[in-house]
């Protein structure tokens, strides 16, 4: 089947995502895994990505770990710090399917606050025929709903999809609704793959 609709990730797909990077070059490696291994941030941030408010479901967690009150506030304080720097290849092949009339939609997990202030600080956010933000729907991946709901959204399924994301787990998750998936650990792979389904021609997949 052909594929009909592009699905990008956003995180480590579009922009680099990297708390754990941003956290040791302001307080250093140690104090940054003792803080990881005592508060589950990540976990805490699966909240805001549910649709919970940035702001104050990371204020709370201060209260809960008031010893780490200073490190948990940076991540909504330097929350864009560690959303950084874009990949500037994957964006070029986002355009370059768009420009060849190729539906190109997002999956993404981000919060609500927070995907509108990225949006600010990378337009190309505001690129796609269709962003789908997990705080938005209320669900993340890589839970079944979401995927539905993106169907539902598009009136398609299956391998009409080809969907790029650089966790397993979501890309296992889409496979087994039949969509066509590509494990993204570059741009290079996800350009040939592009090229490979007949979306892109080598040139255009060059970046």
């Amino acid at each position: 089947m052909t594929v009909d609709i592009v699905v990008f990730d956003i995180g480590n797909v579009l922009i680099e995502w990297q708390p754990e990077r941003h956290y040791d070059s302001v307080i250093g490696k140690d104090r940054r895994k003792e803080m990881f291994a005592a508060v589950d941030l990540h976990g805490i941030n699966d909240k805001v990505d549910c649709g919970a408010p940035f702001r104050a479901t990371i204020e709370q967690a201060t209260e809960d770990y008031p010893e780490f009150k200073d490190e948990i506030l940076m991540w909504y304080f330097d929350w864009i710090n560690m959303a950084t720097p874009a990949i500037p290849h994957s964006v070029a092949l986002m355009r370059a399917l768009r420009a060849k009339g190729v539906r190109v939609v997002a999956l993404t997990n981000f919060g609500i606050e927070s995907f509108e202030f990225a949006e600010t600080k990378y337009p190309f956010l505001t690129e796609f025929d269709k962003t789908y933000v997990s705080g938005r729907m209320g669900c993340v991946k890589p839970h079944s709903l979401i995927y539905e709901m993106l169907e539902a959204g598009e009136q398609a399924t299956g391998a009409q999809f080809l969907f790029a994301d650089d966790r397993q787990e979501n890309i296992n998750a889409a496979m087994r609704r039949g969509w066509k998936t590509h494990l993204f650990n570059g741009p290079s792979g996800w350009a040939q793959r592009l090229v490979f389904e007949g979306l892109l021609t080598d040139a255009e997949a060059a970046g």
